[in-house]
């Protein structure tokens, strides 16, 4: 059978861009084995030089700012002021871990009397070629936070990319290329999901990563669980805002909109459920619908643009039939919840009230423009509708109640809890869910030693 054709289309207009060939198996295999023979020199390489090389990147990153923005924008329709924020974003978390892996990558020593060695310690060691399979929604950051501390860690990365970005993926393995990096450090394979399992059971692949769908997580961890192969899964999110009545709920509610709008309303960690305790759910209400229906939908390469299109047309039916679901069954749509008339894959900021557990949005995750809105009496059923989803990826609260912040933080079943802010993610802090949302963290000391096997050693 003949490799399929991987397109680059604009969501904004729907029109074609441009069309690659996808690889063929001699070429997959071509590409697994020059990653493993670069992993035999990469991983005794100097941190320093590692080091200048990931800085090196960042640099040529920032010089190509403004173009990679505009081919993130065509590809998939996220504003192009988002796209820069993006950019800027992953060189930052380049140069984090160039000038972090060596110290959080150090030997741990261990009490020698209690062991009864002369020397003894932990030690971290990079576990060879890591494939990483990523989602389209963030093309440059999904990729960079595993590239920039695998590769920091003495790894070689594969990258099976979305196959709606490829001019995106064809980049960051050029980007890697220019700075220096060895042939085979960082390999773009232009594959469909198809091809994935023969990569994932060759031998010389030692691990994965993967961010996207929870049906694309299950099979790569079905296929690496027979393997007995490591893997990170980031999935999806059905996040919670809480708002209690002691919080500012004018802030609470403009943060909201930025919550669940940014990228389009296409984001893991978005706000998705927005639980209001009767006491502020009115005020909450006409605050985040009034400035939700303000937000600008439009070309994405427009400044003026708050909303763009979604990535695929398919994402916008996604998202009518949800939105349809609840309004056949009772729910009440105070905003938009509809798509315009015209080209692309645009939709409507929409918030829908009056949610009933029938309908499909209630806990599933709504990858779009779309905010469902409960109102609970108090914090136990705050927190029981918080987790009453099978995700767990983030979550947020907002209260200036010392107490009621500690049982968020306590008691919300997710890999983040945030108080009086939205979910981000940060290079400092790791990052990663519970449930269906996933296992394994990225980001951090904690993402950097994901791929690491903890040796531990031992002398007389």
């Amino acid at each position: 059978m003949a490799p399929m054709a991987i397109a680059s289309e604009n969501p904004t207009t729907g029109e074609t861009l441009r069309t690659f060939e996808a690889h063929t198996s001699a070429e997959i295999q071509a590409a697994i084995s020059t990653a493993h023979a670069t992993f035999q020199t990469w991983r005794t390489t100097p941190f320093a030089e590692r080091a200048a090389l990931m800085h090196r990147a960042a640099d040529l990153l920032d010089q190509d700012a403004e173009t990679i923005a505009v081919i993130m924008t065509q590809e998939m329709g996220k504003t192009l002021k988002a796209a820069r924020a993006e950019v800027a974003k992953c060189g930052k978390g380049m140069r984090w871990y160039a000038d972090n892996a060596e110290q959080l990558l150090a030997d741990e020593p261990v009490d020698t009397e209690a062991v009864g060695a002369s020397n003894a310690y932990a030690r971290y060691a990079p576990l060879g070629v890591v494939l990483a399979v990523m989602p389209w929604n963030f093309p440059l950051w999904q990729v960079m936070r595993f590239a920039a501390p695998a590769l920091m860690a003495g790894n070689v990365g594969l990258l099976k990319h979305a196959s709606n970005v490829p001019q995106c993926a064809l980049y960051l393995e050029d980007v890697f290329r220019r700075a220096g990096f060895p042939q085979g450090c960082f390999t773009t394979l232009l594959i469909g999901s198809r091809e994935v399992e023969s990569v994932l059971r060759d031998p010389r692949v030692r691990a994965a990563t993967l961010t996207g769908s929870e049906a694309a997580g299950q099979s790569v961890a079905a296929i690496c669980g027979e393997e007995i192969m490591k893997t990170v899964l980031e999935l999806g999110g059905s996040d919670p805002f809480i708002v209690m009545p002691s919080a500012d709920v004018e802030r609470a509610a403009e943060v909201a909109v930025t919550a669940r709008c940014q990228n389009n309303g296409q984001s893991c960690i978005a706000a998705k459920r927005f639980i209001v305790h009767a006491d502020v759910y009115d005020r909450f209400a006409r605050a985040f619908v009034e400035r939700m229906s303000a937000l600008v939908l439009g070309d994405p390469m427009d400044e003026a643009t708050d909303l763009g299109p979604l990535a695929t047309e398919q994402g916008r039916i996604d998202v009518e039939v949800m939105v349809a679901d609840a309004s056949q069954k009772g729910a009440s749509i105070l905003c938009g919840g509809k798509a315009p008339d015209g080209p692309g894959w645009f939709y409507e900021a929409t918030v829908v009230a009056d949610m009933t557990p029938d309908m499909v949005m209630y806990a599933e995750e709504v990858f779009g423009p779309v905010a469902g809105l409960y109102r609970v009496e108090s914090i136990d059923e705050a927190i029981e509708l918080g987790n009453g989803t099978n995700y767990g990826l983030g979550s947020n609260a907002w209260t200036t109640d010392p107490d009621e912040q500690d049982r968020f933080v306590r008691d919300l079943d997710s890999g983040v809890v945030t108080i009086n802010g939205m979910t981000i993610s940060y290079n400092d802090m790791p990052f990663g869910g519970t449930k269906r949302s996933g296992y394994g963290r990225e980001l951090s000391g904690h993402g950097i030693r994901e791929f690491c096997n903890i040796k531990a050693v031992w002398i007389a």
